[in-house]
């Protein structure tokens, strides 16, 4: 895109409650900054019902045997590649189930790689190697609404026939044209306290969109128990002591009880939790949970009738 258009994006545009930034002191200056923070929550409102429509499609794509991609560019492609990471730990899915494409590739996590946003072909190779089916769910992230990488890659994601979402911080993006029907997603967050610094408001922005989508699709799906973290993995001492934690509350037991089913259950909290509500073994809560599409609500209730 040529130039010229930059100077009338809504995120490049210069804030004027902050033009003397530069002659404040430090406790002035943080101030100013949490005051434009505070304005994001509001912004985002205006894309909640698009977040949910792509959060209900990552869930079907995840019951296909589907999987969410991000893709994007800068402070957002590092923010997906950041939610993608995070599904794993959290949910207890495999890689693979949500993928972070950033431009410039993991290089980019650490210092600009020139050039690689502005490439329109780039993103659609990499989704490319990925083998796309109409059963993913394909998002692309640009705060600026217009990155050609993203742009590029949305295009080639839709020609494979996936379910397209945008995350964009300008109104009317050219991203937003691209996504599936009501699944463009617009925070318009104004300008930044910096001009153009879009990792800001933006980037909180886009932060609590991610989350939300990802979360959503995930308790969609049966990865939450109420609102326990039924999925986690007890990969260190931190998550160990949750998982037991999830256990008490689940079985209303005691600690050592949870520590002996989470033995027990192969270190599986949803397992843990249908042996010791349900008193059966670690086979049968298997089968019960597989009977119920791992959702440990209804597998409780199978145990219980039977």
């Amino acid at each position: 895109m040529p130039s010229e258009n930059f100077s009338s994006l809504e995120t490049e545009r210069v804030n004027p409650s902050t033009r003397n930034i530069d002659t404040l002191p430090a406790d002035r200056i943080v101030s100013l900054i949490h005051s434009a923070d505070r304005s994001v929550a509001d912004a985002v409102t205006a894309a909640l019902p698009a977040a949910a429509k792509i959060a209900e499609s990552a869930a079907a794509s995840f019951a296909a045997g589907g999987r969410l991609i991000y893709l994007g560019a800068g402070t957002s492609g590092r923010l997906g590649v950041l939610d993608a990471v995070e599904c794993r730990p959290t949910f207890g899915v495999p890689d693979g189930v949500v993928i972070g494409l950033l431009a410039g590739g993991l290089e980019a996590m650490f210092r600009a790689v020139e050039g690689a946003e502005d490439s329109l072909t780039l993103a659609a190779a990499e989704l490319a190697d990925l083998s796309l089916t109409p059963d993913d769910t394909v998002v692309g992230i640009a705060a600026s609404g217009r990155t050609p990488y993203v742009l590029g890659g949305l295009r080639y994601a839709r020609d494979c026939g996936c379910r397209v979402g945008s995350v964009a911080c300008t109104p009317c993006a050219a991203i937003s044209a691209l996504a599936s029907p009501g699944m463009a997603a617009e925070a318009v967050t104004g300008p930044e306290v910096i001009a153009g610094s879009t990792r800001m408001k933006a980037g909180t922005a886009t932060k609590m969109l991610l989350n939300m989508i990802s979360t959503t699709a995930f308790v969609l799906s049966g990865k939450t128990w109420g609102n326990l973290m039924v999925d986690v993995r007890a990969t260190n001492e931190k998550l160990v002591a949750r998982a037991l934690r999830i256990i008490e509350t689940g079985v209303g037991c005691g600690e050592e009880e949870a520590s002996r089913l989470l033995e027990a259950a192969g270190q599986e909290v949803k397992c843990a939790l249908v042996m010791g509500i349900c008193g059966v073994t670690k086979e049968a809560a298997d089968v019960l949970l597989a009977g119920a599409g791992g959702r440990v609500a209804q597998a409780i209730e199978a145990g219980r009738t039977h």
